[in-house]
């Protein structure tokens, strides 16, 4: 007789396949990024957009304080300037931005208005899960990744709004937590592309860097 499989171990199963999935999908090259565009462009999707670059000088200082930007790492110029040139790049390819969720620290704050151009709503659940940030320490660590894992798959799962397509900005331990750790290795400003079904899953469809999205822009 055999045991039955836990439903939360299935859901890591699931999910790991997934992060596999998406790991093997990077674009290569703009031409394959150009054929999703008509798609993107009548909405739909959810983009999942690691933070823009940071100051490696800076360390957030835990527990933190959401209002004190000294002690968060911030977006370094350049990846301010990637974030908002990410935002033109949408803004010419006529890819509609609606939604816009982040966690609560200031780098992705501040990559959410520059790629969007607009307002965001922060959630404590998609900010950074690892050890010592206030999501990962409610209650456990093991909790708080379980937590953050959670939320992070329910907006991927969440059809956008007619017409536009939702942004979320996170962090790489989200992500792994989420989707698997071979994502040890997505870079700041990388996206991960996915298409609700309006029935409570999701398809991976791509990887794309930041560097994707803004020489599209520039070819066209």
């Amino acid at each position: 007789m055999t045991s039955a499989t836990h439903p939360r171990s299935a859901l890591r199963s699931i999910w790991a396949c997934v992060g596999a999935l998406l790991a093997a999908t990077a674009f290569a090259d703009d031409g394959r990024l150009y054929a999703l565009l008509p798609s993107l462009q009548q909405g739909g999707y959810v983009i999942v957009l690691r933070h823009g670059a940071t100051d490696p000088r800076q360390q957030d200082v835990y527990p933190l304080n959401y209002e004190d930007m000294t002690k968060q790492r911030q977006l370094s110029e350049q990846g301010k300037e990637v974030a908002r040139q990410t935002g033109a790049a949408f803004t010419s390819l006529g890819i509609p931005i609606g939604n816009v969720f982040t966690s609560r620290l200031n780098r992705a704050v501040e990559t959410g208005r520059l790629v969007a151009g607009k307002d965001v709503i922060s959630k404590e659940e998609l900010t950074d899960s690892g050890l010592g940030s206030a999501s990962a320490m409610a209650g456990s660590s093991v909790t708080g990744n379980l937590r953050s894992a959670t939320a992070l798959r329910q907006l991927v799962n969440t059809r956008p709004d007619f017409h536009t397509n939702t942004l979320v900005v996170t962090h790489k331990t989200n992500i792994q937590d989420a989707f698997g750790k071979m994502w040890a290795d997505i870079t700041e400003g990388e996206s991960l592309l996915f298409k609700p079904d309006g029935f409570g899953s999701s398809t991976p469809v791509a990887r794309v860097q930041a560097s994707d999205w803004i020489a599209l822009a520039h070819s066209r």
